[in-house]
């Protein structure tokens, strides 16, 4: 119990003496990774405290991952840097070299004594509900890549409102919390109508769509630009197999596509851009290069990730539309 003093003669309030005691007691090396604390029962009759108090001060350092708590046990040291002051978990879809690219510029915008936890769901619903339900009251923010998935704003919703801020694509079901987002369907009808006059040289476009893994706002938004101006059009879920046919332009949201169809095109001895085009999404260094250039339609992920930090630093509470750019190379 040494390592816990209480000054009731100090303005200080006795949660926040504490937490000062504890971290006094890692940083002079009396409590170590591992070492158990004091009941929040012992530390109240102790003391003569509420037990309030004591589990205030001890859900602080555990927010801040410096102490953690094992059901029927107790709680324990879980780390002896007492630097980190919040704690942000970061759930993604799946990694990428653009989301790396989102993720670096976050955190490289957050204040030093913030760390970012990230996890991914892989488009699995039961684990991106396993992973937010095992985390409730563990972080000070909660940043949520919900994809496609279905009814995320029933698992969301045990979060605190003010704590939450969705990424990447917003559910009209989860417009209640912060976000900054794509709007996919807006986006693909507009970069497509802009590069109209390269894309009607091509007899068929054809979008290559998952509806597991690709937001449902792009396959809307490429039937509305279709349509509208009366093109032939087809929407494939597998390029496995698929012939490539002089006369298509094909739009793919993903870079395995991407090497699939230009692989197709030299088995067939086509040319890029005057027998077949291609429109990427995401920009990367990769299609600056490859083929002399791959067109794309991308957004600005490093913009992405810096807002969010300022979002989170200042605590606001906004909708921010990530817009997106068309840029013209020479598969189109």
């Amino acid at each position: 119990m040494s390592v816990i003093t209480i000054d009731k003669k100090t303005g200080t309030p006795k949660y926040k003496q504490i937490i000062e005691s504890i971290e006094r007691a890692i940083m002079s090396g009396d409590l170590k990774k591992g070492d158990q604390l004091p009941s929040i029962n012992t530390v109240r009759d102790a003391h003569n405290l509420s037990r309030d108090t004591v589990l205030a001060a001890f859900n602080e350092l555990k927010t801040r991952g410096i102490i953690q708590s094992i059901v029927g046990k107790g709680y324990y040291v879980l780390n002896d840097s007492i630097a980190i002051s919040q704690k942000v978990f970061l759930l993604f879809d799946e990694l990428n070299s653009f989301k790396e690219d989102l993720y670096n510029s976050f955190v490289a915008n957050l204040n030093s004594d913030i760390r970012v936890d990230i996890y991914f769901h892989h488009f699995n619903e039961d684990l991106f509900r396993n992973l937010i339900y095992e985390n409730i009251g563990v972080y000070n923010y909660y940043v949520i890549m919900p994809a496609n998935l279905k009814n995320t704003n029933l698992i969301i919703e045990k979060l605190p409102k003010e704590k939450v801020y969705i990424l990447d694509q917003m559910h009209s079901e989860l417009k209640q919390y912060a976000a900054i987002y794509q709007n996919f369907e807006e986006d693909i009808f507009s970069k497509l109508t802009e590069a109209l006059p390269l894309i009607k040289k091509y007899s068929k476009i054809i979008l290559h769509f998952s509806e597991k893994n690709q937001p449902l706002g792009m396959r809307k938004g490429f039937l509305k630009f279709c349509k509208s101006q009366h093109l032939e059009y087809e929407i494939i879920s597998s390029l496995k197999d698929r012939m490539i046919t002089k006369g298509e332009v094909y739009i793919l949201p993903d870079d395995k596509n991407l090497l699939r169809v230009i692989k197709g095109m030299k088995t067939q001895k086509l040319m890029l851009s005057k027998d077949v085009g291609i429109i990427s999404y995401n920009d990367t260094l990769l299609k600056e290069i490859v083929e002399n250039g791959i067109t794309t339609i991308s957004t600005d992920f490093n913009y992405m990730g810096e807002r969010l930090a300022q979002m989170i630093l200042n605590n606001e509470q906004l909708h921010i539309e990530n817009v997106n750019t068309l840029i013209l190379r020479n598969s189109l």
